[in-house]
């Protein structure tokens, strides 16, 4: 292993033990996490081009075959992310330049996985890019479309239990995971100039953007707070169901995604849907508290 591809690895695992719920717990087999946490420094990398978050210096952009100087270029990374994709599904090409997608490779090709929810992720990241306001919950919803549901898809194809019907529950369950970390994440977003919250939300409950700056949230602010993240519940409880639709492992790993929504929504409840201070984060006691109750309800 190189040094540059050991240094992004651990940066991709110190980023997955903050995330609301496991990405890929121990007692999932060996050989399901590491397709899992091949698909999650994927989706990390992609998510740090796209939020300007990539190690100073720029040697992510040197390993996408840009100049360093062009690290702080989005769009062109996120281009030049899509062209190393492309190596990926190209058994007679090149090998892909990062890392992340060399470590990539292997899974896709074990697994079999369509090249689709890989790209929704790149566009959503565009999209960030270019749309900084989302004036409907319709155009939030297909926001999260690109945004969230590839990544549940993929840990279905990942453990070959994909069906229209379990793609139906997880789109819900990642949707919900997605609404739910973009209010945990208000004053965080607003700094980079986006703002998650539906326009027409806002108007409803008289919230200004000039509310969402403010130290901590007045009764309007945490009032539309509080019915988004009762929009983000019942989505959790629409695709609560994929958790009893499989057994044994994936069943607990299903178990702790879903509980991990619900934390983070009690988190945010416990702290009176103020989430301006920063990101109310659930413990890991009430996460574990959440499987259980998950797996007792769906068991």
């Amino acid at each position: 292993m190189s040094a540059a591809t050991d240094a992004h690895e651990r940066a991709v695992l110190g980023k997955a033990a903050s995330e609301n719920f496991p990405v890929a717990p121990f007692f999932v087999p060996r050989a399901w996490r590491a397709d899992l946490m091949a698909v999650y420094g994927y989706a990390r990398l992609v998510d740090d081009i796209g939020d300007g978050d990539l190690a100073p210096g720029g040697r992510d952009a040197e390993l996408l075959g840009l100049t360093r100087d062009r690290a702080d270029d989005r769009l062109a990374m996120l281009d030049a992310l899509e062209s190393d994709l492309a190596r990926v599904f190209d058994r007679h090409g090149p090998a892909p330049r990062h890392p992340l997608l060399r470590a990539l490779g292997p899974t896709v090709h074990r697994r079999g996985l369509a090249p689709d929810p890989f790209r929704g992720l790149i566009e959503a990241n565009r999209q960030d890019q270019h749309v900084r306001r989302y004036a409907t919950y319709g155009e939030l919803l297909a926001y999260c479309e690109l945004s969230a549901n590839p990544v549940g898809r993929l840990v279905l194809g990942i453990t070959g239990t994909a069906s229209p019907e379990r793609i139906r529950r997880s789109d819900a369950v990642c949707t919900a995971l997605q609404i739910v970390e973009h209010l945990q994440d208000v004053a965080e977003d607003l700094a980079r100039d986006r703002i998650y919250l539906p326009a027409e939300d806002m108007a409803r409950f008289g919230v200004t953007e000039s509310d969402l700056a403010a130290p901590s949230g007045g009764a309007a602010v945490r009032a539309l707070v509080a019915f988004e993240a009762q929009r983000a519940g019942e989505l959790l409880n629409e695709g609560t169901p994929l958790v009893g639709s499989v057994h044994g492992r994936l069943k607990l790993l299903l178990a702790g995604f879903v509980a991990g929504g619900r934390a983070a929504l009690n988190a945010v409840a416990a702290a009176g849907h103020d989430v301006l201070p920063g990101p109310p984060k659930p413990t890991k006691l009430s996460l574990l508290r959440e499987v259980g109750a998950t797996l007792r309800r769906e068991g």
